[in-house]
């Protein structure tokens, strides 16, 4: 409930670091201690507009559909639809003017199937933005609730907490040791100290103590403030408006595409008229019905060669390709970033969390009298008490553990609970160790219920100490417990628990205290230490409120020794990145012992290798730290300046580098890096929005599953781009080689006509309707056919469409070509092979002979080295496309309306088995080929070139 009227006066745009908090609580109506009531937030919501930046106008549908025609392929069809229309009037408009009413649905089906084809692009990348959203806390109806930034709305009560992102401008009403970084708005780099008192006289924006702004970013502390801004009048918003009009640069694989399809437009349209003037000379071509049928084809031969619709078919393989590894917790926020990651060359991976379980496990606890093992890993509360091999049973020994754990699990904020059989902890991991530990040994827990907190010193970074009052609940003693680093807290004991005596605590047993810390560091182990106050009678009173100075005259108990174990999978990825040839490198803000530790365990490098610390990093010069980045493996307590160096020093080498982060300090190298790799569960929305990519489960395995699938997807690019540009050259081929070899073939004068054609312009219009679409869009789904991850990282500047790559599409399109004009022959009277069927029949056998030719392509096309019969039934989708492609075959050759639209002719089995016969040579041409190209590759240990 709020305790203002729930309609909000209209409130005027104000400068509101020149007012106090409470002014703008008034103003927006709103209660700070509950916040705005769902009704309301959403009525302010409905008034106001989502708190989204404006983005470039939506196009209407209508816009959608013409764009679909805006293209010069297309216009050449509405010119081959003018002649045609043309030519049909001349000769008196008799009849239906079929061939410009084919022509005419071809276009508008083309227009269809690409306005489908953005639509699920568009879709796509909607989802994916919806996936990755920034949210931020809130006050609603007196509770705290997690909304989407874009639902903020003016008079929100914010809650702002370290690794936020500052969803909204707005208005401080509390702030304890807020410090934010506003260097994406202002460029000052030093992050800002925030106060919510009021300001005198108009200050610049830098100055704005009492000001939050919209996306800028919590590294620090917590506050409370009162949104008075949202979408386009915010700070940023006003930049967003001069820079809405800004287009962003195509990516590599963006611009050879367009070069591409640029080329090859030229190309075919040269083609297309040497065709037609080679027909005009060969032929003799005499009348107007003569000349239209010689300009459809040229026409139409210029459409069909190039595949116009290339550009919606990459978005919507791309777009497939990201939903599919969504799927695998890997969510890419911007298409093309898959081509990069694909690329990846080196892997720059925090530890915790990622490489490790990010579940810390006490393993061992080492006191005066000696130390035990627990065995298990994890918040369950399941292991056994070790001492060597056997199960502990030196009563001293454990009553002094005991002690460590009780002390450590009462000085300690954190909760573990059970839910379904699952153990879930609250608060801080190193904290929920000693609750899960002590829960091994017996007794523990009930020790640590015996007493109540009364008070607490809480952690600091520079104290590195946490402390807790107990008072026994039965007997009313009080007793400080202390935890921390060993070597602070060891400065403040003076005696030290050995069994049940107090002894004083020496130089000895000092040194051997922190050599016992030293072998447990060695063995990365992190360290915490437990000590303990009694307090008597005489200063109980004094005891009930406790301060830093209480932290002194402490009784040492022991230490602990916790690790994050290791991710059991995360081996096996590391090692199947290396086959990939990717480099894994390690970068935390861990100790170099542990950091050294883990990745040696995990195989990111060799036994015995150090950890490169951040102030070596500092000492080196340029050239130092370029060797340092091409031979270390692992990086330790580095600072957010070291991360950017080490990565900019790998990029320079030509490396290109994914880069993982959780913290606001990570933030800067995410973005510098190729690809920034944010932690979906502990990461901030800083980290978020300055990645390209999201780990939904902060799992170092999924980084080189979404490698694996960025490759993938990359290989259906190219599957795509081999099967659209090798089938669309067999049609070129047939119809230039049919001009060129009309007499050797038999077309010359063929069924009395003066220009014997090969193909009809309709029946290529056809042929590219029915096959360059389905089994196109089709392998975007494909699986992994080759081994994507035998090879090395493919580089950046490498050409989509190598030489090798050209030279397989021309010789697959040779074939093609020469297996429906060899068809052809076989059946019209003259030429090669004598036959005796009509030129109608002869050309809807070479016709169709063609269309099952890149089908068969389709099979081909798959992998440029494997076998087409290599996991030939993992496609479903392929399968249907070419299902209905000679079902729509089929139907054209034989149902009188097409037959009559499309010039075709009925066909009978010994027909359709020549047919399937001639166009199977494509198959088992390009068999031969990958046999042949895969011996001689088979004692090279290199992989083969991209092409």
């Amino acid at each position: 409930m709020v305790f203002f009227d729930a309609v909000r006066a209209p409130v005027e745009p104000t400068a509101w670091h020149l007012r106090a908090a409470s002014d703008a609580l008034v103003a927006f109506r709103v209660d700070p201690a509950a916040g705005l009531d769902s009704a309301e937030a959403e009525r302010r919501l409905q008034t106001d507009g989502p708190n989204e930046l404006r983005t470039s106008a939506r196009v209407p549908r209508w816009r959608k559909i013409l764009a679909q025609f805006q293209d010069p392929l297309i216009y050449l069809l509405l010119v081959a639809i003018a002649i045609s229309l043309g030519a049909w009037a001349v000769e008196g408009a008799t009849g239906a003017p079929i061939d410009a009413v084919v022509i005419a649905a071809v276009v508008l089906l083309n227009a269809l199937l690409g306005l489908v084809q953005e639509n699920k692009a568009e879709n796509a990348v909607a989802a994916l933005k919806s996936m990755t959203a920034a949210t931020s806390t809130v006050w609603r109806d007196g509770e705290l609730k997690t909304v989407p930034a874009a639902e903020l709305v003016l008079g929100d009560i914010l809650v702002l907490g370290e690794g936020d992102a500052v969803g909204a401008d707005a208005r401080l009403i509390t702030a304890t040791a807020l410090r934010v970084s506003e260097a994406s708005l202002t460029g000052e780099s030093e992050a800002v100290f925030k106060d919510p008192a009021t300001l005198g006289g108009d200050v610049p924006l830098g100055d704005r103590l009492n000001m939050v702004f919209k996306g800028t970013a919590v590294v620090q502390g917590r506050g409370l403030a009162v949104v008075t801004g949202t979408a386009m009048e915010t700070e940023v918003g006003a930049i967003a408006g001069m820079l809405e009009r800004t287009e962003s640069e195509p990516t590599p694989l963006q611009k050879e595409i367009a070069g591409v399809s640029k080329l090859l437009g030229i190309t075919v349209i040269v083609i297309a008229i040497v065709v037609m003037v080679t027909i005009v000379l060969v032929n003799e071509v005499s009348s107007l019905a003569d000349l239209v049928t010689v300009l459809l084809l040229g026409v139409s031969l210029a459409v069909a060669a190039v595949p116009e619709g290339l550009p919606a078919i990459l978005s919507v393989v791309l777009a497939i390709g990201v939903q599919r590894m969504a799927r695998r917790n890997a969510v890419v926020k911007d298409l093309h970033s898959v081509e990069t990651l694909g690329s990846a060359s080196v892997i720059a991976s925090d530890k915790t969390g990622t490489l490790t379980r990010n579940e810390m496990t006490i393993g061992r606890i080492v006191t005066a009298s000696g130390q035990i093992e627990l065995t298990g890993t994890g918040y369950r509360p399941e292991g056994q008490v070790l001492q060597g091999n056997h199960e502990a049973s030196d009563p001293i020994v454990l009553q002094e553990a005991s002690m460590v754990l009780a002390g450590g699990s009462f000085a300690n904020n954190a909760q573990l609970t059970e839910h379904g059989g699952e153990w879930q902890i609250q608060g801080d991991p190193t904290e929920a160790a000693f609750l899960v530990a002590a829960r091994k040994l017996v007794g523990v827990t009930e020790r640590v219920g015996e007493h109540e907190r009364q008070g607490e010193v809480p952690f600091t970074s520079e104290r590195k100490l946490m402390s807790a009052l107990a008072r026994h609940k039965e007997f009313g003693e009080l007793t400080l417990v202390t935890k921390g680093a060993p070597d602070v807290l060891l400065g403040r004991c003076t005696r030290m628990q050995v069994g049940t005596d107090i002894i004083p605590l020496d130089g000895t047993l000092r040194r051997k205290a922190l050599a016992d810390v030293e072998a447990l560091s060695a063995q990365a182990f992190r360290t915490l230490a437990v000590a303990y106050r009694r307090y008597g009678e005489q200063d109980r009173h004094e005891a009930e409120v406790i301060d830093e100075a209480d932290e002194n005259a402490l009784v040492y108990l022991g230490v602990a020794g916790i690790i994050d174990p290791p991710r059991a999978e995360a081996a096996v990825a590391v090692a199947e990145a290396r086959r990939a040839g990717i480099r894994v490198v390690m970068i935390t803000g861990d100790h170099p012992v542990t950091a050294a530790r883990i990745a040696s365990d995990l195989g990111i490098s060799q036994p015995g290798e150090k950890a490169v610390t951040g102030a070596r990093l500092d000492e080196l010069d340029d050239a130092g730290l370029r060797a340092a980045a091409g031979s270390a493996s692992v990086y330790a307590r580095v600072s957010p300046h070291n991360k950017l160096q080490i990565i900019d020093a790998m990029q320079a080498q030509g490396n290109v580098v994914a880069m993982t982060g959780d913290g606001v300090n990570d933030a800067p190298a995410l973005k510098s890096a190729d690809i920034g790799i944010a932690m979906g569960i502990t990461g901030t929305e800083v980290t978020k929005e300055a990645s390209k990519m999201i780990l939904g489960d902060d799992n170092f395995a999924t980084i080189v599953s979404a490698v694996r699938q960025g490759r993938v997807i990359f290989d259906n690019i190219e599957k795509f781009l081999r099967y659209l540009l090798s089938s669309n050259m067999g049609e070129v081929f047939t119809v230039f080689l049919g001009v060129v070899f009309a007499g050797t073939l038999g077309l010359a004068g063929a069924g009395g006509e003066a220009v014997a054609l090969p193909l009809l312009a309709t029946q290529i219009l056809w042929i590219n309707l029915v096959t360059d679409s389905g089994p196109a869009l089709a392998m975007g789904f494909d699986p992994e056919i080759d081994d994507v991850m035998s090879r090395p990282p493919r580089k950046i500047t490498d050409r989509v469409l190598g030489r090798r790559m050209w030279l397989g599409i021309l010789a697959v399109g040779l074939v093609m070509g020469i297996a429906s004009l060899l068809t052809i022959d076989i059946f019209l009277p003259g030429g090669l092979v004598d036959g005796s069927d009509s030129l109608d029949v002869a050309r809807t056998a070479g016709f169709t002979t063609l269309v099952l030719a890149q089908l068969f392509n389709a099979f081909n096309s798959r992998s440029d080295t494997t076998s087409a019969f290599h996991r030939l039934f993992v496609n479903k989708w392929l399968w249907g496309a070419a299902v209905l492609a000679v079902a729509l075959q089929l139907a054209v050759v034989e149902l009188p309306l097409l037959q009559q639209a499309f010039g075709t002719a009925s066909l009978d089995a010994a027909h359709w088995a020549v047919c399937i016969g001639m166009a199977s040579a494509v198959l088992w041409f390009d068999e031969l080929r990958k046999l042949l190209y895969r011996s001689i590759r088979k004692n090279q240990p290199t992989a083969a070139p991209r092409g």
